[in-house]
Formats: C-alpha cells, sequence, structure tokens
C-alpha cells in the first residue's frame, strides 16, 4: 500500500486506523485529505510528518467533517421535501 500511495497526487484517506498513513508514504507536493476520525482526536493520517512533504492537507478535526455534516443536512431536508411533495 505504501508503494501506491506514494506516487499519488491525491491521497484521501478514509481507513478508520489513527495515523495508519504514514508520512514517508506521501509524495512531495501531494494533496492529503484525511476523511478518518478515530479516538483521541486523531486522523488516519499521521499527521506532522505527512504536512510537511504534502502541500496541503486537511486536520482532523475541523477538516473535512464540517463538509460532510453539511451535506448530510442537506440530503436530509432534501429527502423530506420530496416525502412531503414540496419539490
Amino acid at each position: 500500500l505504501d508503494e501506491i500511495v506514494s506516487q499519488a497526487d491525491i491521497v484521501v484517506a478514509a481507513v478508520g486506523r489513527a495515523n495508519f498513513v504514514q508520512g514517508d508514504w506521501i509524495k512531495d507536493g501531494a494533496v492529503v485529505m484525511d476523511a478518518g476520525y478515530n479516538e483521541g482526536n486523531v486522523g488516519d493520517v499521521d499527521f506532522e510528518p505527512a504536512a510537511a512533504k504534502a502541500s496541503l492537507i486537511t486536520p482532523v478535526p475541523g477538516g473535512v467533517g464540517p463538509m460532510t455534516i453539511a451535506t448530510l443536512i442537506e440530503q436530509t431536508v432534501t429527502a423530506a421535501e420530496r416525502q412531503l411533495g414540496l419539490t
């Protein structure tokens, strides 16, 4: 897996294991999106070593989580409107 990740320009981690993706796996200049959340407020990417190599990286908490919540709320409202015949 580390060989595949080290070739990627964009890495999206959603493994469900804290600090699974290691910093030395990250290609210099890659963009890293950590969509994982684990006990202790840590993501699936070992943040500090990965941030040293990445051009951009999302933090945990506060990265993709707010966007995920906003999208779920939007989809819930859309589903309710459809059920009620409002759309």
